[in-house]
């Protein structure tokens, strides 16, 4: 061994030796980086862990990839450079996560065995695209240290004309519906405008099939989470009602309420989906974007303050149930209602409930917001105010159980009428944050970097540092790193850790140089912070994060003048 590496080695044994007893099975939030934050005063408007994202449609091309982008002269390379103009907005807001549909239609946007590619993709259903985009989406996010949640639509087979509508013979040759149309239902009934294909939830070959389906994309994918919305059983439509007593006859289970069979259909799905995902994959997250409302209090003693549409009753979705039974990782509830004199849905009324039904699980709480509505007439006056979302996000301050919002979607997100994104992100997202971590899942210790080098440079100030036994026997791997950049000289407060406020970014590792390190301890990281101002002197640290942001301990201070 070259004398080299005998030193490097000797470094990290002698860190490993310092470190190991007092280093924490599991990163707790907010409290490795510097000792305990758990009594530091911090300020609302810089949350050190807050989840943001933005969902990115694709069905019927909402947000990506533009219908335009089907005759592009180079279609592949436009849809590319579309999806990285949306994780430029999300760097750009300081958001930290994407939420991106890739099966909107049991189709797919990967090569699926099981199911045929979207027509999303091309304008025809079926047509190889000619690359792989999911996995082109899931490894560019991942550059931008974005987390890249799979957005899964698990009964939905078609969309209204021009989309396939009621017309089994109009998808594509080889898909599963075709094959096994008993599996299927029209719905409303085909001879009713807005008619589509979904799957049957109620019988189980297909709960089986669509679960297999999307956990293909689990096993083959370095996804972070896989995401549902509200679409389970179809929205009511006039007094249609869903043909399925001939499935509720052959398979029951003993249920005598056709209502009640039905819920415990979709909380099989959520249950046994999530089951699969943590026995491939013990990491990745589950999380579920429900209607806003579970059940009114005029229903329900359990239920909210509101007077609207119940997801209960009218799609079969008990989402109280799914978080108590902690079931899923996450909820993302769709308060698509303003705040004001709205009785059948205030969001004021909305949060609070949710706030409480999250309170005592390890279920993470994230509210999704309206974007598409701000500053469209439609959606009446108070729509017309350019801080009613700013107000929603400053609302949810005062329920420590909400951590993060998801915004629909992103070409609205984009669109920021009447300025709206803009004030959200001024007075919400003017520092970055790190995702929620979710003790509950696996983690193993993270040691603190080494830095090697600061020192500025043409483009600011730029850092290096090596991580010590990286992903080595009891030890965590580093995923992203942290880098927090401190006013001065002077010794570092651990309070300073505790919110946004000093963090400079996280960027991705390069697992190039981790790869590296197995083999030479000498191999580097770097950053460069190009906000760093000429003449100033600043204090840095670096703290190393495993995937599901678990912070280790901070590096000794490295200071630049």
């Amino acid at each position: 061994m070259k004398a080299t590496r005998l030193r490097a080695a000797g470094l990290a044994v002698a860190l490993l030796g310092a470190l190991v007893a007092g280093t924490p099975a599991s990163a707790a939030p907010d409290t490795a980086a510097a000792g305990s934050t758990t009594d530091c005063s911090t300020d609302p408007a810089t949350p050190k862990r807050q989840f943001r994202a933005m969902w990115i449609s694709s069905v019927v091309n909402i947000d990506w990839p533009s219908k335009a982008s089907h005759t592009a002269p180079d279609r592949v390379a436009a849809q590319q450079a579309e999806y990285l103009g949306w994780l430029d907005q999300a760097q750009k807001l300081h958001h930290n996560a994407v939420v991106v549909q890739v099966r909107p239609t049991a189709d797919a946007f990967w090569p699926s065995p099981y199911e045929p590619w979207s027509e999303y993709l091309t304008g025809v259903r079926g047509q190889d695209p000619g690359w792989d985009p999911l996995k082109f989406l899931v490894a560019e996010s991942h550059k931008r240290n974005l987390e890249f949640h799979a957005w899964f639509n698990p009964y939905r087979i078609s969309m209204p004309a021009p989309g396939a509508g009621a017309d089994l013979a109009k998808l594509a040759p080889d898909h599963p519906a075709r094959q096994h149309p008993e599996w299927t239902f029209a719905y409303p009934p085909a001879n009713v405008a807005g008619s589509r294909l979904y799957y049957n939830p109620g019988i189980p070959e297909v709960r089986e099939f669509v679960q297999t389906a999307m956990m293909d994309a689990v096993n083959r994918y370095d996804i972070d989470g896989v995401h549902f919305d509200d679409y389970f059983y179809p929205y009511p439509s006039g007094t249609h009602q869903v043909p399925d007593d001939a499935t509720f006859a052959a398979h029951n289970r003993g249920f005598t309420s056709k209502a009640d069979w039905r819920r415990d259909n979709i909380s099989l799905l959520i249950q046994e989906m999530n089951g699969k995902i943590k026995a491939a994959k013990p990491w990745v997250k589950f999380g579920v974007s429900p209607f806003g409302i579970w059940r009114n209090a005029s229903a329900d003693p359990l239920g909210s303050d509101t007077t609207g549409s119940q997801s209960y009753d009218i799609i079969s979705a008990d989402t109280r149930k799914w978080v108590k039974q902690e079931w899923i990782d996450y909820v993302v509830p769709q308060l698509y209602w303003y705040i004001g004199q709205y009785p059948a849905a205030d969001y004021s009324r909305l949060v609070p409930w949710w706030a409480e039904t999250v309170r005592g699980t390890r279920v993470q709480l994230y509210i999704g917001q309206a974007d598409y509505k701000s500053g469209d007439p439609a959606y009446g006056p108070f729509w017309q105010n350019p801080r009613e979302l700013s107000d929603h996000l400053t609302l949810n301050r005062s329920h420590p159980e909400v951590l993060g919002n998801v915004h629909f979607s992103a070409v609205q997100v984009k669109a920021n009428r009447l300025g709206a994104t803009d004030i959200y992100a001024a007075e919400h997202y003017s520092r970055p944050a790190l995702v929620p971590a979710m003790p509950h899942l696996p983690a193993k210790p993270l040691l603190h970097p080494v830095v090697t080098r600061a020192e500025r440079s043409d483009d600011g100030v730029r850092l290096s540092w090596r991580q010590p036994a990286d992903g080595r026997g009891p030890f965590g791997e580093a995923t992203s790193y942290a880098v927090y950049r401190f006013d001065g000289a002077s010794p570092v407060d651990p309070c300073g850790f505790a919110d946004a406020s000093h963090l400079v970014g996280t960027l991705r590792a390069d697992a190039a140089a981790a790869v590296q390190s197995f083999v030479d301890a000498t191999a580097e990281q770097s950053f460069v912070d190009a906000t760093a101002e000429p003449g100033r002197t600043y204090t840095y640290h670096v703290t190393a994060l495993d995937r599901l942001w678990n912070e280790g301990p901070a590096s000794p201070a490295r200071v630049v003048r």
